[in-house]
C-alpha cells in the first residue's frame, strides 16, 4: 500500500509540472507575440511619421502658391467672360484653370494635415516671417501677399486687375498673356525655393510640375504675342 501510494504522489508531481511547463510556455508565446505587435506597430508609425514630414518652406510653398493660383484662375475667369477672344487664348486660359483649381485644392488639404491655416498670421507678408516653429533658410519670406503692390512673385495689383477686367477684344488678350507671362514667371522662382528646401515629397514633386508646366506656357504665350 506504502508503494502504491507513493505511485500516485509521482504522478501527481509530474502532472503539476507539465501545466507548470505550459503555462510558462504559453505566458513566453503571449509575450513574443505582444513584442512584435508593438514592434511592427512601431513601424507602421514611423513610415506614417516619414510621409508627412514637413518643414517650413512646405508650409510657405502651400499658403503662398494658393493665392497665386487663385489669381491667376480669376484673371482666367476674367479673360473667359469676353467675346472676341483669340481662340487660342481662350484656350490657353481654360488649361491654366484645369491645372491650377485641382492643385489648389491638395495644397489645401496639406495645410489642413499639417494643421496650419490656408493664409499666414502676422502682418500681411508671405509665409515665413513670425513662423518661430518653421524657421526659414535665406532668410525668410517671399515678398507681398495679395493686396500689396505689384511685384511680389508675379502677383498683380489691384490696377492690374483693373485693367485687364476693363479691356476688350484683342487688346485683351494681349494683356492677359502680357500678365500672366509675369505671373508664371513669379510662380516659377516660388517653386524653384520649394525644390532647394523643401521636405514634403509630394509638394516637391508640384513644385517640379509647376515650373515644367508654367515654362512651356510662358514660351507659349511668347510665341503668341510675337505672332
Amino acid at each position: 500500500m506504502q508503494h502504491r501510494g507513493f505511485r500516485f504522489g509521482f504522478a501527481a508531481i509530474a502532472a503539476s509540472a507539465l501545466v507548470v511547463s505550459a503555462c510558462s510556455n504559453g505566458s513566453t508565446d503571449s509575450s513574443s507575440d505582444s513584442a512584435t505587435t508593438s514592434a511592427a506597430a512601431s513601424a507602421t508609425s514611423s513610415v506614417a511619421s516619414g510621409a508627412t514630414a514637413h518643414n517650413g518652406s512646405d508650409v510657405m510653398f502651400a499658403q503662398g502658391m494658393i493665392p497665386h493660383h487663385q489669381q491667376a484662375i480669376e484673371m482666367s475667369d476674367m479673360l473667359l467672360g469676353k467675346q472676341d477672344i483669340d481662340p487660342e487664348v481662350v484656350s490657353l486660359a481654360e488649361q491654366i484653370k484645369s491645372a491650377q483649381g485641382p492643385e489648389i485644392e491638395q495644397m489645401q488639404g496639406w495645410l489642413q494635415e499639417w494643421g496650419v491655416g490656408s493664409t499666414p498670421p502676422g502682418d500681411g507678408t508671405m509665409p515665413g516671417h513670425h513662423m518661430p516653429d518653421h524657421q526659414m533658410p535665406h532668410g525668410g519670406g517671399m515678398g507681398p501677399m495679395p493686396g500689396m503692390p505689384a511685384g511680389g512673385h508675379g502677383m498683380m495689383s489691384q490696377a492690374d486687375m483693373t485693367a485687364l477686367q476693363n479691356a476688350q477684344g484683342p487688346e485683351a488678350g494681349r494683356l492677359f498673356l502680357t500678365q500672366m507671362i509675369t505671373h508664371h514667371e513669379g510662380a516659377i522662382m516660388m517653386a524653384q525655393r520649394e525644390i532647394e528646401s523643401g521636405q514634403f515629397p509630394a509638394a516637391v514633386d508640384m513644385a517640379r510640375s509647376i515650373i515644367s508646366s508654367q515654362q512651356s506656357e510662358i514660351d507659349q504665350m511668347r510665341a503668341m504675342l510675337a505672332g
